[in-house]
């Protein structure tokens, strides 16, 4: 019997926002954009993307916490679609070029701290932020972070079902036997003729997912 794996990203795909955005817009000591547009150009790798954008990041966690409390806003039909996973005997999984330590935050305050979650590692520094991505096999990594767990699913035998936003989601989707696109994503799958299904909110992952089984 196959199983089913849900890999789904968190910044834009299960929130509404990118939350680590807004923390760089907030708090950020120098021009993160500088830094994104080098990273969207391919002139740098997300790892060292967000090593140098973070490290702008001076703030104590508990700040940064609390601002994600107030901005966070969960895309509709989250809930319904853990529900399924669960009923239907689906492994879900977060894996995020976010930063561990507000995902973790956000899903214990919606009731869902008992979900798996891959993303950058985070520590508190005076000097800033400092993060790094652990890949499946332990080793750090500054590119690749979601294909490689993608990878690591479909040698352990996974069926993987991709839902997400954003061009970094790419490497993975080329991957996955079925895609839920929104935003950007879903642009770049269309313009390269990538199977897809769009969806507006996670009711309509659901939705799909269910005439599936």
């Amino acid at each position: 019997m196959v199983r089913t794996l849900i890999q789904c990203d968190f910044d834009g795909t299960i929130t509404e926002e990118d939350e680590a955005f807004l923390l760089l817009d907030a708090y950020a000591d120098g021009d993160w954009r500088k830094i994104l547009a080098e990273y969207r150009e391919g002139k740098i790798s997300v790892g060292q993307f967000n090593s140098r954008a973070f490290a702008m990041i001076k703030t104590d966690k508990q700040t940064l916490v609390d601002f994600v409390r107030r901005t966070v806003k969960v895309r509709p039909g989250f809930a319904e679609l853990v529900s399924l996973c669960r009923r239907s005997s689906f492994r879900f999984i977060v894996v995020s070029n976010g930063l561990d330590f507000y995902i973790k935050e956000v899903l214990k305050d919606i009731s869902s701290e008992n979900i798996e979650v891959c993303a950058a590692q985070t520590w508190f520094n005076p000097g800033g932020l400092e993060v790094k991505y652990i890949g499946p096999d332990g080793h750090q990594l500054n590119d690749g972070f979601k294909e490689a767990y993608t990878r690591s699913f479909l040698n352990q035998g996974y069926c993987v079902v991709y839902v997400g936003n954003g061009p970094s989601d790419m490497p993975s989707v080329r991957l996955a036997h079925r895609v839920f696109a929104i935003g950007e994503l879903l642009e770049l799958c269309r313009n390269t003729n990538l199977n897809c299904m769009p969806f507006t909110d996670l009711k309509d992952v659901v939705s799909g997912l269910e005439k599936e089984t």
